[in-house]
């Protein structure tokens, strides 16, 4: 008899007892997508600057379209002094108040998204814009002085 109970009752081939639980109720749904949500890493690695911008790109499109022009377009006649902060913040706008803290989302996912090395090297930029653009610059142009050497070797084989 006691066998046939423990079959009834939805017990597997354990021999103990189910007992539902709902694995969904304990956490909440910000917390279940934060890995969704996470910004892809930077490794300094020049071979993967490509792959990684394209992640980037659909990252921040998908928070904030307004973030992805930032990164291309600047902040306009927002003035900031070196460390990109707001030299008369008080002044400004409701728009530019708007457009400061959404710069202030962008460079800090540039910088939370970077190696340390890698930060150092654009330390220096007042603008997500700026940093975005040197690091561009930086891992693109690599990329394509290796492709003219790469070409120039072949060339150089093909003449001997």
């Amino acid at each position: 008899m006691s066998g046939e109970n423990a079959s009834s009752s939805g017990a597997g081939s354990g021999g103990g007892a189910a007992i539902p639980y709902d694995y969904s109720s304990n956490t909440n749904k910000h917390e279940r997508s934060a890995n969704h949500n996470k910004p892809p890493m930077f490794n300094g690695d020049p071979e993967m600057f490509s792959w990684w911008k394209t992640k980037m790109y659909s990252h921040i499109m998908g928070m904030d379209d307004e973030l992805w022009d930032i990164l291309e377009e600047g902040v306009g006649d927002l003035k900031l002094d070196e460390e990109g902060a707001a030299l008369d913040r008080k002044a400004h706008t409701g728009e530019q108040k708007k457009l400061y803290k959404k710069h202030h989302t962008i460079r800090g996912i540039l910088v939370a998204v970077l190696p340390h090395k890698e930060y150092l090297k654009m330390s220096d930029k007042s603008t997500a814009k700026a940093m975005f653009t040197s690091l561009c610059s930086l891992y693109e142009g690599n990329k394509k002085v290796r492709e003219a050497k790469a070409t120039m070797l072949v060339h150089q084989y093909e003449l001997f």
